[in-house]
């Protein structure tokens, strides 16, 4: 038996990005969406965000951050108390086969979506992983 989805608005996204830009792109279409949202600008940030109270319900998390990148957070974030959280990779360097394969047997990491992102794929990737339905505009 499948859960019934929930509405957006019970799930708290954390957005891991340095660029402003981007992270203004993401908030504005995560808002519209109808999902609760926290951000970070750096690894150190992002690890204070994930491991506070409650967890984020999903971490989008952009691969090159300042202070520690996007794979030692990865790796940080697969404790027990960060473990179940599933991650989103976002990158704007095009990754060969192997890198890609490798980010993805990461047993936190769900997806990685290349930058530009498309906000359609974005939420629909987000519904999908977070048990979620479009909210009615």
């Amino acid at each position: 038996m499948t859960e019934t989805p929930q509405h957006p608005s019970a799930k708290t996204v954390l957005i891991v990005e340095d660029d402003r830009g981007v992270m203004e792109l993401l908030k504005i279409v995560l808002e519209r969406e109808g999902f609760r949202m926290s951000e970070a600008i750096d690894g150190e940030e992002a690890l204070q965000k994930a491991r506070g109270t409650p967890n984020p319900d999903l971490i989008l998390l952009d691969l090159m951050l300042p202070k520690s990148g996007g794979f030692e957070v990865v790796r940080e974030l697969q404790d027990e108390n960060t473990g179940n959280i599933p991650v989103v990779i976002m990158t704007g360097r095009a990754m060969d086969r192997s890198t890609s394969e490798m980010i993805l047997h990461e047993p936190n990491v769900r997806e990685y979506l290349e930058k530009p992102i498309k906000p359609a794929a974005l939420c629909a990737l987000l519904h999908k992983l977070l048990n979620t339905r479009p909210s009615a505009r």
